[in-house]
C-alpha cells in the first residue's frame, strides 16, 4: 500500500509531508500529516492508514490503519475505501467480513478506482460476500482491465478462455492475456504459453510436461474432436427439423461451434516456450513444470534433458507434484543426469505422498521390482492400492495381480477379480486378458466361458497377444462360443505373427489338418518350424511328421519362408 499526494487548502503542509515520506523521513511525514488528519484531511487520513499498515515511522498497527482508512473512506476517498475493503477481506485489524469488503470495494469501484474494480470482480468470481456471478465478475474485470490493471486483464482473459460470464472467445482471451503478460503477470504469461502450445484456450497446457505428453495431448485432441463432432451432429440434426424454432436453434449451435473453433492463435511452440520462460523465471511452478516438459520433449526448443531437469527441479522444490514425479523419471531414465534409482524413488515418493496417482503407481512398481529400494511386496501393494483407489488402471491391474499371486497381501482371488474388473472397464488390455483368464479358470468367480471370451476379445482387439492366442483356443475348442475353426485360425495367426510359440504351433496344426484354412503342408511346416525355434516342446516332432508328406522342394521353400519371417520380424507373413 502506497501513500498519495494531493492539492487543496492544506496543500503546502501536505506536500511537505509527502516529500519527507518519499525520501524516507517518516517522522517528518507523520508530524505534517497527523494534524491534517485530525482536522479531517482525507488524503492525510489515508496516508496515515498506509503508514500504520506498513509500519513506516510508527509501529505496525492494523487497527490504527483501519481507523484512519475508515475516516478517509467515509469522506469518499476511493483508495481508502479499497484498502478498507482489503482489511475486511484479510481480517487485518478487523474481523474477517466479506460482505463489508464487498461494500467498500463497490464504493471505490463506482468511483472508477481500478484496483477496487478488480477486487470486486474477484469477489463475484469467487462468490465471496456475494452470490457467485460470473457476468458481474466480467463486468468489473473489464472496467479495471480497460484502465490497464494487469491482474484484471489476466482474469478477464481467463473468463474468455473458459467461457465464464461471457461466450467463450479465444481471441479475446489471447488479447487480455497478452496485455497482462506484457505487464509481467506470471500466470497470464503461462496461460498465453498454453494458448500458443495448443492453439486453443483452457488450462490443458499443465499436462504438456508429463512423461506421457504425446499420449495425453492426443487424448485431449480426441476428446475435443468427439465434443466437436457431437455438437456438429446435433446442429445438423436440428437444421433438418421442420420446426422453424428448432432450425434456428441448429443455426445457433453451428454458429457457436464455429466461434469456439476460432483459436486465439495458431499453434506455435516457440512462442509458447517464450512465454512459459517468462513466467518460469518469475518462479511460477506451473510454468517451470511445463517448460521442463517442452525441453524434455523438444517442443519449440531443441530437446535438452539438462534444461528439462533444471526446470523440473525448480518446480519440484516448490512442492509441485507433477514436477517431482517427472524429476523421478529423469533420474530413472538417466536423462540429463546420471541414472540413479534411489534418487528416482525419493522424488516419486514426494509426489506420491501428495496423492499423484502416476507417482504412486510407479513407486509401487519400484518396490515390486526392487529398483532403488529393497524389494518389498507389502509396500508395492500399498502404493498400488493408493493409485488404484484413484481409478488408475495400471495400478488396479497390478493390485489385482498381487492379490492373485498373494504378493504383499493374502491371496484373494475375489479381490483380484474386483481390481482386474475395474481396470478392464477402463479398457486396459492386460487386465481384460487376466479377467478373461479368471473366468476361464473359475478363480474368484464362477467359471464362465462366455465371459472369458468377452474379455479375451476386448484385449485381443487391442492387440494383446496372449488374449489373441487364448481367443483362438476358445474358438478352436468351442468354449463360450460355437466352435469356429476360421475364427480360431484368424486369432492364432494374429498371435503367431507376434512370435507366440503356442499360437504358431496351433496354427501349424490347423494348416496340416485343413481346419479353418485351406490345407497347406508348406504353411504348416513354416509355423511349426517357427514354434520349434521359439521353444515349443512338441513342435519339432510335429514338423518332422509333416515333412514326411512334403517334397524336398516344398521343405526348402518352407524353410526359406520361416527364415524370412524371422528376418522381417513377421512383417512378410
Amino acid at each position: 500500500m502506497a501513500v498519495m499526494g494531493i492539492g487543496g487548502v492544506w496543500a503546502a503542509d501536505f506536500e511537505t509531508g509527502f516529500e519527507a515520506h518519499e525520501r524516507g523521513d517518516y517522522a517528518i511525514a507523520l508530524k505534517e500529516w497527523r494534524p491534517l488528519a485530525d482536522q479531517g484531511h482525507a488524503r492525510a487520513q489515508y496516508n496515515l492508514g498506509v503508514m500504520y499498515y506498513n509500519g513506516r515511522g510508527v509501529i505496525r498497527n492494523y487497527k490504527q490503519a483501519v481507523h484512519w482508512y475508515q475516516k478517509a473512506a467515509k469522506q469518499g476517498d476511493a483508495s481508502a475505501q479499497n484498502n478498507l475493503g482489503l482489511m475486511y477481506y484479510r481480517a487485518q485489524g478487523v474481523a474477517q467480513d466479506y460482505k463489508q469488503a464487498v461494500l467498500w470495494f463497490q464504493k471505490a469501484a463506482e468511483q472508477g478506482y481500478a484496483s477496487a474494480q478488480y477486487n470486486l470482480g474477484w469477489m463475484y468470481d469467487e462468490g465471496r460476500g456475494v452470490t457467485q456471478d460470473y457476468k458481474q465478475a466480467v463486468q468489473w474485470y473489464t472496467k479495471a482491465a480497460e484502465q490497464g490493471d494487469a491482474k484484471a486483464q489476466a482474469n478477464l482473459g481467463f473468463m474468455y478462455d473458459e467461457g465464464h460470464g461471457v461466450a467463450q472467445n479465444y481471441k479475446r482471451a489471447v488479447h487480455w492475456y497478452r496485455k497482462a503478460a506484457k505487464q509481467g503477470v506470471a500466470q497470464a504469461q503461462a496461460n498465453l504459453g498454453v494458448m500458443y502450445a495448443l492453439g486453443l484456450g483452457g488450462l490443458y497446457g499443465l499436462v504438456l510436461a508429463t512423461k506421457r505428453q504425446e499420449k495425453f495431448s492426443q487424448q485431449v485432441e480426441n476428446a475435443q474432436a468427439q465434443l466437436f463432432n457431437d455438437r456438429l451432429g446435433r446442429g445438423v440434426e436440428l437444421l433438418d427439423n421442420k420446426d422453424a424454432a428448432l432450425r434456428a436453434a441448429g443455426v445457433e449451435v453451428l454458429d457457436n461451434l464455429a466461434e469456439s473453433a476460432r483459436h486465439g492463435v495458431a499453434q506455435d511452440y516457440k512462442q509458447a516456450v517464450y512465454w512459459y520462460q517468462k513466467a518460469a523465471e518469475q518462479g511460477l511452478a506451473d510454468a517451470q513444470f511445463i517448460l521442463g516438459g517442452m525441453y524434455d520433449n523438444g517442443q519449440g526448443v531443441t530437446q535438452d534433458y539438462k534444461q528439462a531437469l533444471h526446470w523440473y527441479r525448480k518446480a519440484a522444490e516448490q512442492g509441485y507434484a507433477g514436477a517431482q514425479s517427472n524429476l523421478g523419471t529423469m533420474y530413472y531414465e538417466g536423462h540429463g543426469v546420471a541414472q540413479d534409482y534411489k534418487q528416482a524413488v525419493q522424488w516419486y515418493q514426494k509426489a506420491a505422498e501428495q496423492g499423484l496417482a502416476d507417482a504412486q503407481f510407479i513407486l509401487g512398481w519400484m518396490y515390486d521390482e526392487g529398483r532403488g529400494v529393497a524389494q518389498d511386496y507389502k509396500q508395492a501393494a500399498y502404493w498400488y492400492q493408493k493409485a488404484a483407489e484413484q481409478d488408475y488402471a495400471k495400478a488396479q491391474h497390478n493390485l489385482g495381480w498381487m492379490y492373485g499371486e498373494g504378493l504383499g497381501v493374502a491371496r484373494d482371488y475375489k479381490q483380484a477379480v474386483l481390481w482386474f474388473q475395474k481396470a478392464a472397464e477402463q479398457e486396459y488390455a492386460k487386465a481384460q486378458y487376466n479377467l478373461g483368464w479368471m473366468y476361464k479358470n473359475g478363480h474368484g468367480v464362477a467359471q464362465d466361458y462366455k465371459q472369458a471370451v468377452h474379455w479375451y476379445r476386448k484385449a485381443a482387439e487391442q492387440g494383446y497377444v496372449n488374449a489373441q492366442h487364448n481367443l483362438g483356443w476358445m474358438y478352436d475348442e468351442g468354449h463360450g462360443v460355437a466352435r469356429d475353426y476360421k475364427q480360431a485360425a484368424y486369432w492364432y495367426q494374429k498371435a503367431a505373427e507376434q512370435g507366440v510359440a503356442n499360437a504358431q504351433f496351433n496354427l501349424g496344426v490347423m494348416y496340416h489338418n485343413g481346419d479353418g484354412v485351406v490345407q497347406d503342408y508348406v504353411s504348416a511346416y513354416v509355423w511349426l518350424n517357427l514354434a520349434s525355434a521359439n521353444g515349443h516342446n512338441k513342435a519339432h516332432e510335429t514338423r518332422d511328421l509333416v515333412a514326411k508328406k512334403m517334397t524336398a522342394e516344398e521343405v526348402d521353400e518352407a524353410q526359406r519362408r520361416a527364415a524370412r519371417y524371422i528376418e522381417t520380424r513377421y512383417k512378410d507373413c
